[in-house]
């Protein structure tokens, strides 16, 4: 996350995917928002009990029965002149008012082009107001949208749309070097002579509407031209018969994974899932209390950033008091040094998945520095968790690593398509096995270990490579290391440290294993290290360890 993809409910603050956050100018109440009762206010998290890995959030406030467009509903009739929506490269600023009234005629618009609830429809580009325009008017009029990552070439986006059979699909012509209409045509050459709405092809049959958002292009619906159709009165009494057929429980969304260690699977989430976990979330950042500010800014995952935009975001960082970094483990160093140089005392880590809608666990921001830079924070409420021992499945005690377990109103319905998959993840107890190995101490923080086909075993000994990463991210001059376990004929496996130095830095294998002695156990220390100038990613930046591995052995002739 540092993405994190989620509308938020009850303040409604609307943002997409990959979106850069700014949020919390002053610590204020605004006299247009209602404080929170003493009732509706979360309580400390729960403590584990009895000495083992469990923990139950609370459940002194009830789940909200809503879906996003009801949620958006409520907010525009209470809130109409509040801004709601500030999208800077496109120039936009939208009150909630306004906002609802583009969201509803791009929803009716939707149906007016033959767009059916339970559809697929894929948005895929950049942060943009489209993005958002899409994710609520997708929502609004029950059709589900898919979530394209902006990076994806022509097999991945052939994959991704086949898997869901999405019926629509919405891009720019093109972001940066990402020419999104010549890449659909790889896959689809019928789409340059097809009549718009109407493309019939053979590779994705189930593809018929294509709309670009910002250029007449053959073959393709004119977003604008879209919502202008759903802005007659038919369209949009059309747009609430269909709203009385929704529930909260109706999918909204799906999300692919990042497909580290295999094919990417769609996570399939419901209004309920996103509604509720976006509440929880303002309620523990107590946004409540804070006045939002959202900015949007164009750059893909790889981070590119324009100069003046650059400006802009370091300008709005002096003023920053609290944000969430998120994604993959932070290391401790890291969150360290951004509280200490940007001042950002109200930093929360969080944790979760794309599975679990996303997230569980949450600093409070009131948590001490080390309770943020050591932990992803405590259980978020309504939500279960515990920790298992890999091999035998059963409950593991406090401070004992362990593969964790999550259960409750977050878990995801299903990979689309996939029953087999979804069974694998989500047992007949209903626990969503995340594949992360972690530890809960007696507070009832958590802390990830890394993931369980991660761990490296060698000679018996279980090492987690997260350790020895957060490890030698306190050596001065490494900018970036993965630990990657390799085989050996006697040990089974041997460690490989793989580190990206500081620009101009150069050190030894010997002095870094020289930094290694005294301060971890002799069999922590790597045997092999190698320096490297990257690593293999996917094309949402993860890195990819199996990959990394492979590379590895090669070099070092294993």
């Amino acid at each position: 996350m540092l993405r994190l993809r989620r509308l938020c409910a009850m303040n409604l603050a609307v943002q997409g995917p990959r979106a850069v956050l700014s949020r919390g100018w002053q610590e204020e109440k605004s006299q247009h928002v209602r404080p929170l009762s003493s009732q509706e206010l979360e309580r400390p998290a729960p403590l584990p009990v009895g000495g083992f890995s469990y923990l139950q959030g609370h459940t002194s406030f009830p789940l909200i029965n809503k879906t996003v467009g009801q949620c958006l509903d409520a907010t525009a009739q209470r809130f109409p002149d509040r801004e709601a929506l500030v999208v800077l490269h496109e120039d936009i600023r939208l009150n909630f008012a306004q906002l609802k009234e583009e969201v509803d005629k791009a929803a009716s618009g939707l149906l007016s082009i033959g767009l059916c609830k339970g559809d697929r429809l894929g948005m895929w580009g950049p942060n943009s107001y489209a993005w958002v325009l899409m994710q609520l008017a997708t929502a609004q009029a029950g059709i589900i949208l898919v979530s394209v990552n902006p990076a994806y070439q022509a097999m991945e986006l052939e994959y991704v749309l086949k898997k869901v059979g999405c019926k629509a699909l919405v891009f720019p012509k093109q972001f940066k070097t990402q020419q999104y209409y010549n890449i659909l045509k790889q896959i689809c050459p019928e789409l340059e002579k097809a009549q718009p709405g109407a493309l019939k092809s053979e590779s994705l049959p189930d593809l018929t509407t294509v709309i670009s958002v910002d250029d007449p292009l053959p073959g393709t619906l004119l977003l604008d031209d879209v919502v202008a159709a759903g802005n007659t009165e038919k369209h949009l009494a059309q747009l609430q018969h269909t709203q009385q057929f929704l529930s909260c429980h109706d999918p909204i969304n799906i999300q692919f994974t990042s497909g580290t260690t295999g094919s990417p699977k769609g996570a399939t989430l419901s209004h309920y899932n996103i509604v509720n976990n976006s509440n929880m979330i303002g309620q523990r950042l107590k946004m409540h209390v804070k006045r939002l500010l959202h900015i949007w800014h164009p750059n893909d995952v790889r981070g590119h950033y324009e100069p003046g935009r650059l400006l802009q975001l370091r300008l709005i960082i002096l003023m920053w008091r609290w944000g969430v970094i998120a994604g993959s483990p932070a290391p401790p160093e890291l969150v360290r040094a951004i509280i200490h140089k940007m001042n950002m005392k109200e930093l929360v880590v969080v944790y979760g998945t794309t599975e679990n809608s996303p997230v569980t666990f949450m600093n409070f921001p009131e948590d001490t520095l080390e309770q943020k830079a050591e932990s992803v924070g405590r259980v978020m409420p309504h939500t279960e968790a515990r920790i298992v021992n890999v091999n035998t499945g059963e409950l593991a005690e406090l401070n004992t690593p362990g593969e964790l377990c999550i259960r409750g109103y977050c878990v995801m319905q299903g990979y689309w398509g996939e029953p087999q998959k979804t069974f694998e993840a989500v047992g007949q107890d209903k626990w969503y096995r995340t594949g992360d190995i972690a530890s809960i101490d007696e507070q009832g923080f958590c802390k990830i270990v890394g993931r369980s086909k991660d761990m490296i075993i060698r000679g018996g000994e279980n090492i987690y490579p997260a350790e020895l990463e957060d490890f030698f991210h306190t050596h001065p001059q490494v900018q970036e290391v993965q630990v990657v376990g390799v085989k050996d004929h006697r040990m089974g496996e041997e460690i490989c440290a793989c580190i990206r130095l500081k620009s101009g830095e150069t050190t030894t294998e010997e002095e870094i294993k020289a930094f290694c002695r005294g301060k971890i156990s002799h069999f922590k220390i790597p045997r092999y290290i190698v320096f490297v100038s990257d690593y293999p990613l996917t094309v949402s930046g993860k890195i990819q360890k199996y990959k990394l591995r492979e590379q590895m052995e090669r070099h070092l002739k294993l």
